[in-house]
């Protein structure tokens, strides 16, 4: 009762770099097997954005969980069961939201300072610091009854020696007061859990007490707030704040293991309500049939887009060569099949109205660009983007500053890749295109997307050809078919933008004269064998 009021409920806000930081701790120093999404695809596949909208309202907690499925993990059963189950149930959704509610007044993550690297145990001197305060006082008091000027300068040197103490520790005490009041609400929330009469609530019971016990060592137990300003007088006065440092950080270094343990079971439940409530206000979702080769989403939408028209697409062969007129809707498709394939690893669901998915992770190549900090051309970095490709999927070798290992040994994986080489003339992208391509489908499944037609017969043997159209113009039908585009509109576009017609009229009569041996080669099978 004598405690202030806490404060209204507003979610810190946590960088990106925040949220990733339990992952990093993870994952660094540990073979991921090359299934995670690295730092492009998360980027293609637009994953910062999608993250934001599905951890409304979700602590630092939930969402550093979330960011660290859709780095590579592979849903569990109990999870997706848990998710399903809580989605179609409201009342017991609202109890458990409300349960862990006052996680989100965290101001500080934890999940480095949980599974990062080991700290070590308080210096032997900081034992002392209880006692040396009130040794000083005594002193001082005895030196001002005896008047023993001596005795004076020993307690003065004694103070300066605690400030000097204070000066170098209180900047290290208050950054540690916003992690122990984050760990503090972690505690407290597994208290409150445990005490739930619910199924999702019952692997927190067997640690109640032991929280409650670590919570009570780690708090600063003090009427200080009752007086205005006492706070910073026993900490400069008594070194409260480094004493309860020291003290506090040789807890948590020895109860590590359960900490790490309530972080797992809290952040796992968080991440699964908040995976719930965002089914239970998405109409469109289905859960996917996992494993097999093939990819089909029936009806399938990207979840960024509002009033998303449902396009279904199918793969069953090797991979795809996809062709489409200009602005169709070639990107979107890309990134909706990426993410849905990301998203139903990690989650075990997807936007569409039925799935099958294949447990494969992910790697894209859809915004490189020119760099000014690195000095790299846009070819350039096409260039070493692909051969980190090759080396994800074994089939090439990487520079020593790429990603993936030297020895070309990689998995199999899902490859989406959008305008390959477009740094470079059209002769020369075509080539450098069709041999990368047929050497990456020959390890992973591969989704491409090019404006540069006479890739589809050269890859035919690897990639089945589709073309995106809208049937009347109509955009909201889109419509997927086998074949490759025969109507491109790059010219028409001139004249719809503006163009005079007579450049319109030159590069028809420069596309026809190239087109007759460019475009519809006559004969290419084995061509790239």
């Amino acid at each position: 009762m004598l405690m202030p009021a806490p404060p209204a409920l507003d979610d810190y806000p946590f960088t990106r770099s925040d949220v990733a930081r339990y992952h990093r701790s993870i994952v660094d120093g540990a073979d991921s097997g090359g299934a995670m999404v690295d730092e492009q695809t998360w980027s293609d596949m637009l994953l910062d954005q999608y993250s934001d909208n599905l951890a409304l309202q979700t602590s630092i907690f939930g969402r550093q969980m979330l960011h660290h499925r859709l780095r590579g993990v592979v849903a569990d059963a109990d999870s997706m069961d848990r998710v399903r189950t809580l989605a179609h149930d409201a009342p017991r959704l609202a109890l458990l939201t409300r349960a862990c509610e006052n996680l989100r007044r965290a101001t500080s993550e934890i999940g480095a300072l949980l599974f990062g690297a080991e700290f070590d145990a308080s210096p032997r001197w900081s034992a002392r610091l209880r006692w040396m305060p009130p040794a000083f006082l005594l002193l001082f008091g005895a030196a001002l009854a005896l008047g023993w000027w001596p005795l004076w300068l020993g307690v003065i040197a004694g103070w300066l020696a605690l400030m000097t103490v204070q000066m170098r520790w209180c900047d290290s005490a208050q950054q540690w007061d916003r992690s122990l009041h984050t760990l503090q609400l972690l505690l407290r929330t597994h208290g409150q859990l445990a005490a739930l009469d619910d199924p999702c609530a019952h692997a927190f019971r067997d640690g109640r007490a032991r929280a409650a016990q670590i919570n009570r060592a780690i708090t600063r137990a003090s009427l200080e707030h009752l007086l205005p300003g006492a706070r910073e007088y026993a900490d400069w006065l008594w070194l409260k704040n480094v004493r309860h440092y020291f003290a506090s950080r040789d807890v948590v270094r020895r109860q590590r293991d359960f900490l790490r343990g309530s972080y797992l079971l809290t952040a796992r439940l968080e991440a699964d309500l908040a995976l719930a409530h965002h089914l239970a206000r998405t109409p469109r979702h289905c859960w996917a049939e996992r494993g097999g080769s093939d990819v089909v989403l029936e009806r399938m939408v990207h979840p960024l887009l509002a009033d998303a028209a449902p396009l279904s697409f199918a793969l069953r062969g090797q991979g795809a060569f996809i062709s489409g007129q200009n602005g169709i809707g070639k990107s979107t498709l890309l990134r909706s099949v990426g993410l849905n394939a990301i998203i139903a690893r990690a989650f075990g669901f997807c936007y569409a109205d039925a799935a099958r998915m294949p447990l494969l992770p992910v790697y894209s190549s859809m915004q490189t660009e020119d760099s000014l900090a690195s000095g790299e051309s846009l070819y350039i970095a096409e260039l070493q983007r692909a051969q980190e490709l090759l080396a994800l999927a074994g089939g090439g070798k990487v520079a020593d500053d790429g990603v993936g290992k030297s020895d070309g040994v990689g998995a199999a994986a899902l490859f989406i890749i959008d305008e390959i080489f477009r740094g470079t003339n059209h002769l020369e992208s075509i080539s450098a295109a069709a041999a990368v391509l047929h050497t990456l489908a020959q390890s992973g499944r591969v989704i491409v997307s090019s404006h540069n037609l006479v890739l589809a017969p050269l890859l035919a043997d690897v990639l089945e050809p589709l073309c995106v159209s809208a049937p009347d113009g109509d955009q909201a039908r889109l419509h997927i078919a086998p074949g490759v585009l025969a109507e491109t509109n790059g010219i028409a576009l001139l004249s719809a933008r503006g163009f005079d017609d007579a450049i319109a009229a030159k590069a028809r009569r420069v596309h026809d004269w190239l087109s007759d041996y460019m475009m519809h080669p006559a004969d290419c099978a084995g061509l790239l064998d």
